[in-house]
């Protein structure tokens, strides 16, 4: 039985862009260009806490394909079940007061566990008219989320290498309310087989944080992120393989005067279709700390985050009416973490995008995919 699903990708007629190597030099240019903003600007040189602006794992299967252009609307429940021992456990208890700010060493142990269950809303616009050749299109992503976290322990700790003392932390806070806001822009190309994309996103820190709380929704500083993204798609063999990475340039978090160093991160995703409509693969990602924080205790300095995840996915692409529906599941185990929670995530991902037109009606612009998984 055919389905609408049938015609998301490639269409007849699509107009030629520009060349593979024209192609590349605008997609560097623009990272480049990226960079040398967030290497000048007034960021930093592992993250406050343990925790960054960068949610890895956000981009999936078919990051780079260029989309129908219209309004889509994509719907996001993610699941984080993350814990962290030594440092990352007691820079949240020196933020919290639990330690003197004195404290110049720490022994024994402390450990921090959090449940985090977000709901993200993504509308966004892809323009008909091409920009820079390429495809362009705005999102803003709003979340709302609850953050069970408990901190556990015993240290012993020295204050200015003369009082030392022990203490016992036991502290649990469940938070729920809006998180900051994350406007995206992206422009994407696609030239056979091959689809590139740059993008620029930030962090408007509007969410609910204190810097008392030892359970936050939002971060408490701003952020800019941007990066570059490669796909690899041959609908006849119905491989897929796609590729983000991006650096994140952190604000100074004006409530405790310490600021984030510059993160790296990639996002990759494989799929194989068994169907028209139906794909499998691997996903994963990497996120590493290339600077180190500055505000942090001399003993925990350089605080560099670092974690790896690996999973599996399921996509499934079906019609709506006159749309084009997608579901996507995938989840990852956390490994090789350094000053940071590590742990598993799930994620399921609903989305809602103009279908391509049907072959008696005029050929599609370009090639058009569901919104990111």
């Amino acid at each position: 039985m055919k389905s609408k699903s049938l015609r998301i990708f490639v269409g007849r007629g699509a107009r030629k862009l520009p060349t593979r190597s024209r192609v590349w030099r605008r997609v560097a240019t623009a990272f480049f260009v990226f960079a040398a903003i967030a290497g000048s600007a007034n960021v930093s040189l592992a993250d406050e806490d343990g925790i960054s602006f960068w949610l890895p794992g956000f981009f999936g299967s078919l990051a780079a394909v260029p989309a129908q252009p219209g309004f889509s609307l994509t719907s996001i429940y993610y699941h984080d079940d993350v814990s962290a021992s030594g440092n990352a456990a007691v820079a949240r208890a020196i933020r919290l007061g639990e330690l003197p700010k004195a404290t110049v060493s720490v022994s024994g142990s402390a450990n921090v566990h959090a449940l985090f269950d977000a709901g993200f809303v993504i509308p966004s616009y892809v323009f008909a008219t091409p920009f820079l050749g390429g495809q362009a299109s705005v999102a803003l992503l709003i979340a709302y989320a609850n953050n069970n976290t408990s901190l556990n322990g015993t240290v012993n700790a020295s204050v200015d290498n003369v009082n030392f003392f022990s203490t016992s932390i036991a502290r649990q806070q469940d938070t729920m309310g809006f998180g900051d806001l994350f406007p995206f822009l992206s422009n994407k190309w696609h030239d056979g087989v091959n689809n590139y994309m740059v993008y620029m996103t930030g962090d408007i820190p509007v969410g609910l944080y204190s810097s008392s709380n030892l359970a936050n929704i939002g971060i408490g500083h701003g952020a800019i992120d941007g990066g570059v993204g490669y796909t690899y798609f041959d609908e006849k063999a119905g491989h897929e393989f796609s590729a983000v990475a991006g650096l994140t340039g952190n604000f100074k978090n004006p409530s405790t005067n310490y600021t984030n160093g510059i993160d790296f991160h990639l996002d990759w995703a494989a799929a194989k279709f068994l169907s028209k409509q139906v794909f499998v693969g691997p996903v994963g990602y990497v996120y590493d700390q290339l600077t180190p924080d500055s505000g942090c205790r001399p003993f925990l300095c350089p605080f560099e985050s670092r974690v790896f995840g690996v999973g599996a996915q399921l996509g499934y692409l079906f019609p709506v009416g006159n749309m084009q529906g997608y579901l996507n599941f995938k989840g990852y185990g956390e490994f090789d973490n350094a000053n940071r929670p590590d742990g598993f995530n799930l994620w399921v991902t609903f989305a809602l995008s103009p279908a391509a037109p049907t072959a008696q009606s005029s050929p599609p612009p370009i090639i058009t995919k569901t919104p990111r998984s």
